[in-house]
């Protein structure tokens, strides 16, 4: 069975813009019908039945926390390599919740606000991938 969600629709200002620091995150493709300057830039992943990432040009300024947002599993790799990579890709650090015993995760903004989650991935919690 395949999920009802379609696809996850976040503002923006410049979806191209957004649609690109996403597809770093998760790997999914920028369609090939969005170019810059388009008012709306949709991510596909291969994986058939996962929604679709789907940027819509706003005019207004986020202004408080999202209400909802992404949790961040790194598919490979650890948690800390995943979070210094997307730093580098342009994500802002906004909550460091890691703990000494290695448990906890980040939080960063991406480069228009939106909050999302980095988690430790399968292998750090000891469980192997499906």
């Amino acid at each position: 069975m395949t999920t009802p969600i379609r696809h996850i629709t976040i503002d923006a200002h410049d979806p191209w813009r957004l649609a690109q620091f996403w597809a770093q995150v998760t790997g999914y493709t920028v369609s090939d019908e969005d170019a810059p300057g388009d008012d709306e830039a949709l991510l596909t992943s291969e994986e058939s039945g996962s929604p679709g990432l789907l940027f819509i040009r706003v005019p207004e300024e986020k202004i408080v926390k999202n209400r909802v947002h992404l949790d961040i599993e790194p598919p490979v790799g650890t948690r800390d390599e995943t979070v210094e990579r997307l730093l580098a890709a342009g994500a802002t650090l906004h909550e460091d919740h890691r703990k000494d015993d290695g448990l906890g995760w980040v939080t960063l903004r991406d480069p228009e606000g939106n909050e999302f989650c980095v988690e430790r991935g399968a292998a750090e919690r000891g469980q192997t991938q499906a």
